[in-house]
Order: structure tokens, then C-alpha cells, then sequence
């Protein structure tokens, strides 16, 4: 069985753990340097990537962090997650791991107040899943070596690079466990 953790710097980490655990995998929460050495993967939850990025810094985990994930351990970052993931993001210099070849705008879906669900169809199933869309990030650029696994609006919201999954929506919000299991998938290819 493989070790997953649930960055616990800031965001609904607990979400994704019960989302883990519904698929019979105890995740453990990461806040230091000694649990990223003590994983095998790892979940980046939302939240504000602004302040991840700076608790990333102060805790000592963003250079740790960088090197596990650049040596192919699995990870899965959403919304707050995939932008600290993304190589670029419009506008801003904020802290952040930067190893998936995309370019991304923060809050691009709107404020807190314009969030929304919707249904997003995706390349590894045949029923769409449920994206739950919270200032949500659009991923405006895409590498040559990233797939485009789901879109909405014709805009990549569900991508792969690798080793790294990241979506703009939050699948952890729902009781669909379908993006965890393809996340846990990840670790037998």
C-alpha cells in the first residue's frame, strides 16, 4: 500500500483525506519536511495559493517538495494546488513548486461569490463528474507534454503531466471517487 499525504498547510485538506479514506487509504497530513520524506504521494489541496506558497517557504517544504515531485512522486493538486504546481501564473511571482507545464489565472472563474457546479465529462470515463468550481484558477497555456483529461467551456480544468494530475475544480467536494481513484491509479504506471 502506498503512503499518501494531504498537504495540511491551509485549505480543506481533511475533504480529501475522507475522500481517500472512502477509497480505504489513511492519508496522513504533511506540514513539515519529515512527512514529505515519509510519503509516497501526495494530494496539494485548495485554498489560497498565495499563503500555501509563503507557508511552503516559512515550513521548509517548497524546495523538498520540488525534488520529490521533479524525481516522479505522484501528485495531485487542486485548484489552490495546481496553480502552486503550474510553471507559470499570470500576473504574480508567488512562491510555488512550478514543474507542470502550464500557465495559469488565478480567481479567473470569478469571486466566491460566482462559484458554481458543473458537469465535466472526462477522457478515462464514460459519465461526466461533478466539477465544483470555488475562485477557480483557468489554465490558459498547455505544454506539449501535458494531456488534456477533462474541459469545460473549452478550457483544460483536468490535466496530466507524468506523475502530476492537477484540476481546477475541487472532486473532493462531491462523493464522486472517481479523480481519487485515477490519482491512486497513477502510482501502478
Amino acid at each position: 500500500m502506498h503512503r499518501i499525504g494531504v498537504l495540511g498547510l491551509q485549505g480543506d485538506y481533511d475533504k480529501h483525506r475522507a475522500m481517500l479514506a472512502s477509497l480505504g487509504v489513511e492519508a496522513e497530513v504533511v506540514v513539515d519536511p519529515s512527512g514529505i520524506e515519509r510519503i509516497d504521494g501526495l494530494v496539494i489541496p485548495g485554498g489560497e495559493s498565495t499563503t500555501m506558497g509563503k507557508l511552503m517557504v516559512s515550513y521548509r517544504l517548497l524546495a523538498p517538495l520540488k525534488q520529490r515531485i521533479a524525481e516522479g512522486m505522484p501528485v495531485f493538486g487542486t485548484c489552490a494546488g495546481m496553480i502552486l504546481l503550474a510553471e507559470r501564473i499570470e500576473a504574480s511571482e508567488q512562491p510555488r513548486i512550478g514543474l507542470l507545464d502550464v500557465q495559469v489565472s488565478r480567481n479567473a472563474y470569478g469571486r466566491q461569490i460566482a462559484s458554481f457546479e458543473a458537469d465535466i465529462p472526462v477522457a478515462f470515463g464514460p459519465a461526466p463528474v461533478r466539477g465544483v468550481f470555488i475562485r477557480a484558477p483557468i489554465i490558459t497555456e498547455v505544454g506539449s507534454k501535458v494531456a488534456v483529461l477533462a474541459e469545460f467551456e473549452g478550457r483544460p480544468v483536468l490535466v496530466r503531466q507524468g506523475a502530476m494530475l492537477a484540476s481546477s475544480f475541487h472532486p473532493e467536494l462531491t462523493e464522486d471517487t472517481r479523480i481519487h481513484e485515477y490519482f491512486l491509479s497513477m502510482f501502478d504506471n
